[in-house]
């Protein structure tokens, strides 16, 4: 009886916790199903990023500046209501004659008025504000390409670092594998067993290096999870492509990336406008000297309860509302021509200003355009070199390979010792580390060159069987 109790309160339990189970499980199984690729987070962060969310604001701002500068050429219009309550001696507004007595009146009037020509300042502050909204937009472009470069950079440094972590597993294996063989030729008498001590103390060095290769894969994941802005907490895993170097690199010279690069970059483009932009303040500010003309309208009446339906009967009614309203209206038209003579020098220094606006804006676009040239050239050498350097670490590995395959079976049948055995390993370890540093190296130079070109930051030129 007990028994079958215990039975259905364990049943009872198990159907309560297996759905919270199957939940976990499901969510584990979702989380490790999602992998991100390098254009993955490239688009995540260019959707996500806010100093990119930021950069939309700023041209968005820039945008409702051009169309109030538009807005600005259209005519005003302005209009007004007014009430009075008085107490005392004042004019009759029917007489004009002055009497002691309670009044009322009300005024209304409109008004609008437009500028004809003031030396085509609002025409140029339109294609200024047009300029600085382009310019707004392709620093915008720079932003995205920045972050773009960056994810790239970091994306890489999690597959290197984790190459290294598979490098360091493959090396502390193979150690522990010598120890276990040392140790039998050491019981064999083949071997001294200081040999063996030497092939522990190695074997203990290798899981060091395993360790610090894996914080190192670490903190690459942590560096480009943090570029996305997403949390550490969550599961985070990036796909890892198959990459080689199959052949030599077709890369362009200096001069012909730097002449697409100086045509097309954001940066490039950006400063070009802005110096368009000096030139048209500079416009402005000579504008400032020209005659302005200005035409005007007005129309304004007035309500009041001392205005009689008979003028000769100050006991008649008050003229009704709308009557007064048409028959004391007052229109104008006017036109005004304003002469800058004098104005303590405010526009001879607003010019001066603008100029050294306009060369500060020249000298900024010569920096962007060598900058570029600095960066497209470094980057240029620095692809060369990481080929080079690969190439070369290549035939390192090779070399070094077959040197401790030899040095291992020396030391299997007692030829060698434990300080040479170890010495080629570590030569090995190193030769295997160089190169891998050199393959990403060259790939993310690679890229950076891409980048100048305008193509779009993927590794597909590198990956194989896609």
């Amino acid at each position: 009886m007990f028994h079958n109790q215990s039975k259905t309160t364990d049943m009872r339990k198990l159907v309560i916790i297996l759905p919270g189970i199957i939940l976990i499980f499901l969510a584990l199984q979702v989380n490790a199903q999602k992998t991100w690729t390098l254009e993955d987070c490239i688009n995540y962060a260019l959707e996500n990023n806010l100093q990119i969310k930021q950069s939309a604001l700023t041209s968005e701002s820039y945008e409702k500046d051009l169309l109030q500068k538009k807005l600005d050429v259209l005519p005003n219009l302005n209009g007004g209501a007014s009430s009075s309550w008085g107490w005392g001696r004042s004019p009759n507004p029917q007489t004009n004659i002055y009497t002691t007595e309670n009044t009322n009146q009300q005024f209304f009037s409109m008004s609008s008025g437009v500028t004809l020509f003031n030396g085509l300042q609002k025409y140029n502050a339109i294609k200024k504000a047009q300029l600085d909204f382009m310019a707004s937009m392709y620093d915008s472009d720079k932003m995205r390409d920045d972050i773009s470069l960056m994810i790239a950079g970091a994306y890489l440094q999690i597959l290197f670092s984790k190459e290294l972590v598979k490098t360091a597993e493959d090396q502390a294996d193979i150690t522990n594998q010598q120890i276990v063989r040392t140790e039998k030729l050491v019981d064999a008498g083949t071997l001294a067993r200081g040999d063996l001590l030497e092939i522990e103390s190695q074997g203990a060095m290798e899981e060091v290096n395993l360790i610090n290769s894996k914080n190192q894969r670490n903190l690459a994941y942590l560096d480009l999870i943090q570029l996305l802005d997403l949390p550490a907490s969550e599961p985070f895993e990036v796909e890892i492509p198959d990459i080689e170097i199959l052949q030599d690199p077709e890369i362009l010279t200096p001069g012909q990336v730097f002449q697409y690069a100086k045509a097309n970059l954001p940066e490039v483009k950006s400063a070009e406008i802005r110096l368009q932009s000096a030139e048209k303040s500079l416009a402005i500010a000579r504008g400032s000297r020209s005659p302005s003309i200005d035409a005007s309208g007005n129309w304004s009446t007035t309500v009041s309860d001392q205005i009689r339906k008979d003028l000769m009967d100050p006991d008649s009614p008050t003229m009704p509302f709308e009557d007064q309203i048409r028959n004391n209206e007052n229109k104008s038209v006017s036109l005004s021509l304003n002469i800058p003579i004098f104005n303590g020098f405010q526009v001879s220094n607003y010019i001066s200003q603008s100029r050294i606006g306009l060369d500060m804006a020249q000298y900024d676009l010569e920096r962007v355009e060598n900058t570029v040239r600095k960066n497209v050239e470094t980057a240029y050498a620095d692809a060369r070199a990481a080929y080079k350097t690969y190439k070369a670490n290549q035939k390192s590995l090779t070399s070094f390979t077959e040197s401790f395959k030899y040095m291992e079976q020396k030391f299997n049948v007692g030829l060698a010792n434990s300080l040479e055995y170890n010495t080629a390993k570590s030569q090995l370890a190193k030769a295997e580390s160089d190169l891998l540093s050199a393959k990403y190296d060259f790939v993310f130079k690679t890229k950076v060159l891409d980048f100048y070109m305008g193509k779009p930051i993927t590794l597909d030129d590198f990956v194989i069987n896609k």
